[in-house]
């Protein structure tokens, strides 16, 4: 298993790894709504890793030509009727959704509330309700890495344990046993949770995928755990990183 550098050394690698121009030429869009709280740390994590985020608004009618999108944590409109239930309307979010669904399978990443926002929008199965305990659960949590081929996943082995910050409300994740059955049997778990589940989450669930494996969905916040000495203190604190360098190799390998 191949533990992450430090920040400053994982820019300096890539400033100067083959490719470097392209990956330095990378755009990621982080999506903005009404009651985002993440969206600068996102595009902080999208940064360090060594892209360049861009911008996206709600209300926004094109993604530009961003490489790749960041859907972050927050409770878009307060989260009236369900969590993530109205940004599902909004009019970049059928943007996105035709564009994760082309052919050219647009990179997306929802994280916590943007983990929600995709489940309303059915681009990943299930949905998102109250945790079990029905309260607000703020914690470093174990992950263990289930699927290391997606395209926010790659630069992490499979079975590997990686700690990030997890907050939220409306976390626990439920499907019916049947879509259960069908996302273990296609190794669409992404992301399981170790040692605890803060939410009640069917089968210790913490991110599912779609079937390509360019859309990703989780409820904990690697985008908090991309700095050494800002992060969790178990492990490195920078663990979360993977998420957007994985992505960039990605991004630079299918553009080669």
């Amino acid at each position: 298993m191949t533990e992450l550098p430090l920040i400053g050394e994982a820019v300096a690698v890539a400033a100067n790894a083959p490719g470097a121009r392209k990956l330095a030429g990378a755009k990621i869009g982080v999506v903005t709504f009404p009651g985002t709280l993440d969206d600068r740390d996102a595009a902080r994590a999208v940064r360090l890793a060594g892209a360049t985020p861009v911008e996206l608004w709600h209300a926004g009618t094109t993604l530009g030509d961003v490489d790749a999108v960041v859907i972050p944590g927050g409770f878009s409109y307060g989260d009236y009727l369900r969590a993530g239930a109205i940004a599902r309307f909004a009019p970049l979010m059928s943007k996105i959704i035709d564009a994760a669904n082309s052919e050219a399978k647009l990179p997306v990443l929802g994280i916590c509330n943007g983990f929600q926002i995709l489940t309303e929008s059915h681009l990943l199965p299930g949905s998102m309700i109250k945790n079990d305990h029905l309260k607000f659960m703020c914690r470093d949590q174990v992950l263990r890495v289930e699927n290391n081929t997606t395209a926010w996943t790659g630069d992490y082995a499979a079975g590997q344990e990686i700690t990030v910050p997890l907050k939220n409300q409306d976390g626990q994740y439920i499907a019916d046993e049947k879509t259960l059955d069908a996302l273990e049997a296609e190794g669409r778990v992404v992301f399981r949770y170790v040692g605890f589940n803060p939410n009640g989450s069917r089968r210790d669930i913490a991110g599912i995928s779609n079937a390509a494996g360019n859309v990703v969905g989780l409820m904990p916040h690697p985008e908090h755990a991309v700095e050494a000495g800002f992060g969790p203190e178990l492990g490195s604190g920078t663990e979360g990183l993977g998420f957007f360098t994985s992505v960039l190799n990605k991004i630079v390998g299918d553009n080669k």
